[in-house]
């Protein structure tokens, strides 16, 4: 890949599915996870000083996740037992899935690997609950994209009802 950005999934695409080691002996997939909104958030590895910030900052905001019934997903394609390392020392609340073997697969399927480092792009998805993209957004590599983009992304999902008045 060139210093370009990656082209990610746009939103309106069908999400590929995908089972990944969460732990050395559990794995995960996106369609176990069909009903529910899921963010998807690439990072390039798991002992970079951004990419940590960046999974610091989700951990403490998953409260703010889960009251909109969203499932958070860490993917790199650092190996199960890194991320363990790495999930432990950090504290965190949700699970790193390992995009190991092959390579990149998940990354690639979503088009956000970097094929000249071997790593993925730091690219966030939200699907919703039918497992459609409903937005996708590439980061600049060492750029913390934050939250803004997610928050905004599920509150479009689940748009607020005003009650009606008393007319």
């Amino acid at each position: 890949m060139s210093d370009n950005l990656a082209s990610p999934l746009p939103a309106g695409s069908v999400a590929p599915d995908f089972r990944l080691f969460s732990t050395t002996d559990q794995t995960l997939s996106l369609a176990e996870l069909k009903g529910t909104p899921v963010i998807l958030a690439f990072y390039p590895a798991d002992w970079s000083p951004v990419c940590g910030d960046q999974m610091i900052f989700y951990n403490q905001i998953l409260p703010t996740f889960a009251k909109t019934g969203a499932r958070l997903l860490g993917i790199s394609v650092d190996g199960v037992w890194c991320h363990e390392a790495f999930a432990a020392e950090r504290k965190l609340h949700f699970p790193l899935l390992s995009d190991f073997e092959p390579k990149g697969a998940v990354a690639r399927s979503f088009g956000v690997y970097r094929e000249k480092e071997g790593t993925t792009e730091r690219a966030l998805f939200v699907i919703d609950a039918n497992g459609i993209v409903r937005w996708s957004y590439v980061s600049p590599i060492g750029i913390n994209p934050g939250a803004d983009g997610i928050l905004d992304a599920l509150e479009n999902l689940n748009p607020r009802v005003e009650p009606e008045g008393d007319t």
